[in-house]
Parts: structure tokens; sequence; C-alpha cells
């Protein structure tokens, strides 16, 4: 990961911006600079994971433009090979490095043209006006914000822009850029492209092939690579496919409570089989209490389920990164989201399914997404999401809901037929759903709503009451969340569209806790 950070106006005194510049540090502490501009401030902090000497420290320049970037664009060498024979010359071996010559060839059209995870902020010196762009399922993170002045202002995390912008703080939307005060459209990742029918032998075996080729390029780093494993279906996937693609055990991490961890010994079963250099990292009822705050503010997110979930993986990434040399994470993310949870089991059609599939997609940036990139990059390391490669997840998007949806006795029926074969034990292929928050062990979930409990007595909807205008919280713990991302980001709750929870017009799923425990399908997912 690295951060990136710009103001397109001097409202702000120097001193201001360059403190809130280095507010995200830790997303990228190979190099740091912070620069004045023209009409305002620039600022890169740079983890070096493609061409790791100080050539490819940004920003770049290429005659009046510049660029920052926080991003990984696959594939790039053949591109840049094909800028070189029309006689572009590069400084570095970084990736990022390409976008010059190409907005130079292409404007703003070379948006659709990527496959990438990015974030970016060019300033283009001819038209004196400032492009930013976001990639389109949002896995790179970019805020905005508006100066006193009226004009606008970029950051890898809100936490760059509280108390530099003035009112509201906005995710900047995936799959658009902004250029000439207007943000544009380039690709909507949820919008479903009309092809023929295909059978289901032809539907998994594409799956199949688009995921390794997925999983294949991603794997791509000058730094060393790790792999977060659960021993769930998704990132046991993404963990068996890299270790068929090299010849060298790769290393796997498995996080779980001491007391009741449900994922850790599935995990070491497929760590066993694939013959990875597997490490299992406990923590304990003290750590998640002692990380709650650590963890909100890292975030900037008060939901409920997406705290939860980024207890383990926050305390996984911390102890990978003080006691490893891996720079770079794979994780298993986004796939929930493309063929389902458990709750769209009782999604009443196929129509219902897919609406809520797109919903998922296009919210992606505020949830899952949004917690592997603060848990990892807040230690120093890099996030890549093997299940969000654009040609996959489009590709899923446009199968069928009517065969996407659970009509087979278990969820997610494609991918894990996709997958038979030689690639996992048939039981961690078709072994049950369970939450991550859940799977690291019960009692985890269990021990925060007990400790928020202990904080409020019985009037602690009177307090809640204040947070009425938006996401109001619904219980203790939610309150508790709430609280202290107001001590953080005041003011700043509509970031978030809300409460990751459960569509609850459907029957089946009207619930007042995020967790699929308290889903009458949970079944054999917690054992």
């Amino acid at each position: 990961m690295c951060s990136i950070f710009c103001l397109t106006g001097k409202s702000v005194p120097l001193s201001e911006a360059e403190k809130a510049f280095y507010q995200t540090v830790s997303r990228g502490p190979d190099m740091s600079a912070f620069s004045e501009t023209e009409e305002g401030f620039v600022g890169f902090h740079r983890l070096a994971i493609m061409g790791l000497n100080a050539a490819g420290m940004q920003p770049f320049f290429k005659g009046k433009n510049f660029l920052v970037c926080n991003g990984e664009l696959f594939g790039f060498r053949k591109t840049k090979a094909e800028l070189e024979a029309r006689g572009y010359c590069f400084q570095s071996e970084s990736d990022c490095e390409i976008l010059l010559p190409l907005y130079e060839l292409y404007g703003t059209e070379m948006f659709r043209m990527l496959d990438a995870e990015f974030a970016c902020v060019l300033y283009d010196g001819v038209k004196k006006r400032y492009v930013a762009a976001r990639d389109p399922i949002g896995i790179r993170p970019l805020y905005y914000g508006y100066l006193s002045g009226g004009e606008i202002a970029f950051a890898s995390e809100p936490k760059n822009l509280v108390g530099i912008v003035k009112g509201k703080i906005y995710p900047f939307p995936p799959g658009h850029y902004y250029a000439d005060g207007k943000f544009v459209c380039y690709r909507d990742m949820a919008k479903v492209l009309p092809r023929g029918k295909e059978d289901l032998d032809t539907v998994c075996k594409n799956i199949r092939e688009k995921l390794v080729k997925g999983v294949e390029k991603r794997m791509d780093a000058d730094a060393p690579l790790g792999f977060l494993l659960s021993g769930g279906l998704d990132s046991s996937l993404v963990c068996a496919i890299a270790q068929k693609r090299t010849s060298r055990p790769i290393r796997t991490f498995a996080v779980g409570m001491k007391k009741d961890a449900i994922d850790l010994k599935y995990a070491r079963e497929v760590a066993d089989y694939i013959g990875s250099d597997h490490s299992e990292i406990f923590m304990t009822r003290d750590e998640v209490l002692a990380s709650l705050e650590t963890v909100i503010k890292a975030l900037a997110t008060y939901d409920i389920t997406t705290v939860r979930a980024s207890m383990g993986m926050y305390l996984i990434c911390k102890k990978i990164h003080e006691n490893t040399d891996v720079r770079v994470l794979m994780t298993g993310e986004i796939s929930d989201e493309l063929f389902g949870y458990k709750y769209t089991d009782f999604a009443p059609s196929a129509q219902a399914f897919q609406q809520e599939a797109e919903k998922r997609v296009r919210e992606l940036h505020m949830y899952d997404v949004l917690r592997a990139d603060r848990c990892i990059s807040v230690n120093s390391l890099e996030a890549r999401v093997p299940f969000g490669d654009l040609e996959f997840a489009e590709y899923v998007m446009g199968i069928d809901p009517e065969m996407k949806r659970n009509r087979y006795g278990i969820g997610k029926y494609l991918l894990r037929r996709a997958f038979e074969g030689d690639y996992l034990p048939n039981r961690i292929l078709y072994r049950e759903k369970a939450a991550f928050s859940d799977a690291v062990g019960h009692s985890m979930v269990d021990d925060l709503k007990e400790y928020a409990g202990g904080i409020y007595g019985e009037d602690w909807q009177k307090i809640a009451e204040k947070y009425d205008y938006h996401a109001k919280p619904f219980t203790k713990e939610a309150l508790l969340y709430r609280e202290i991302f107001e001590k953080y980001y005041p003011g700043q709750a509509e970031m978030i569209a809300g409460f990751w929870m459960p569509n609850k017009e459907w029957e089946g799923c009207d619930v007042n806790d995020p967790s699929a425990r308290v889903l009458s399908n949970y079944g054999g997912s917690g054992t």
C-alpha cells in the first residue's frame, strides 16, 4: 500500500497540511515526499512493492504533468514495452510510471483500459486541471472533501482530511474519474453485460480459468509475498491456486482465539494438503479489547460486521509485520458479494439475488474491502484481492442468477464445483460457510458484546438518540463503536451507507445482529 495526498488550494497553512499528510505514514513507511505546488500541496508515502529502489518514488513528473498513485497495474510490463517502442523513456521499474504517458496518449479514456487496483491524482499542467480516479471496485481507497476556499482535496484515508476540509468527507466513488469539477463513471462493475446462455460445465470452466488467472497476475511482486488462510473456501482456493504455480512453499498465516478457534484446524488441514509454510497466530480476549479503539480509528467505520471481522485481521497482520519480511498479502475477500452469503439462501427470486449482489458490489468499498485495506495497510503491508479481478468479477456478475442461487443444498456451488479435483480436500471444498468474525472463535464476538454491556447501562438508548440522523446504534455494541468513531471522525458518519445487515425484507432475514449465527440456516457452519 501507499498513501496519496493532494490539496488543490492553499487555504490550509503548509504546516497543517503536512501534519495531515503524515497521519497515514504507516501506509508507506519506505519513503515520504511532501511539497508545495503552484496551486496547493501534494504528498506521497511509499511502500515499495514493484521497483524497490528510490527511482520508483513519486510524484512522477512528465513535462508539466505530475502524478501520485497508490496501485498495482497488472500486466504493466507489456504496456510499458509498447510505450517504449513509441519513444517513451522511463526512470524506474514502477508500474505506476506508465500512467503519465498513457494519459498523454488517451486522456481520461485511459482509465477504461486499466487492469488494476488503484487510486490516483494527476495534474494536467497544459490544461491546468486535476484529474483523480479510483478502480471500479474500490479496492484502493480514496476520499475527498472541499477546502474553505471551495477547492477539492484528495487523500487515501479520511484521517488525512479531518480538520482540513470544511464539512463532509466523502468516499470517492469506485469506477469514476474526476475532472473539471465533475465525477464521471467509466466502469460500473455491478452492471451486467448481456451474453448468451451457458451450461453448467462452461460456467464452471470459465470461473476456474479466470480465478486462476487472477491469482497468477497478483503473484507478481518484487517484495516477499504471503497469504491469509482461514480454512474457509475462498482463502483456501487462493492459496491452493498459488501453490500450484510455484515450486517453493508459499507462506500462509491463520489466526484464531486461543479459547475456541474454529478456523485454525481447517487452515492447518489446507496447509498440510497444499504443502505451504504455515504459521498459526493466536489472540486473546485482552488483545482484542486492547486493540478495539486502534482498529476503529484505523478503519474509520462504526459498522458492527466490519469492526468484528477486523479484530482478527488486524492482529494477524500486526504479527506478520512484526515477525516476518512479508510485504504483500493475498486475501479471499469479495467472493461472498459475487456468489452469495448465508443469508442470500433466503432470496425470494433470482432477480432479488442479483439485485442484492449489485448492491453489495457497489458498496464493497465501505465494508469488506475497507476492512482488508485498513487492517493490512496500517501494518505497512499491501493487500491483493484475486476475487476482485475485474475480468473475473465481471464474468461472475453476468452469470444467470438462477444458477448462482443456492439450488444445490450448499451455497457458492458454482465456485466449489469449478475446483473439484486436486485443489483442496473435498471436506474443505464443500465446507459450510462460517463468517470470519465468528470462525476466529465465537467467544470473540461474545467478549465484545459483554464489554459493551459493561460500559452502558439501561439508559444506552437515550445516548444513542444523538446519532438518530444517520445509522442510529441499535445495540450497546453498536453504540460503543459509534462513540469511538465519533472521537476521531466527528460528524462524518455518512461516509458509511449504514450498518451491513442481511436484507430485512426477505423472510428469515429480519434479524437484530449481522452475524450468520442468528440465521436459521447456519447449521454446521460453526463446527
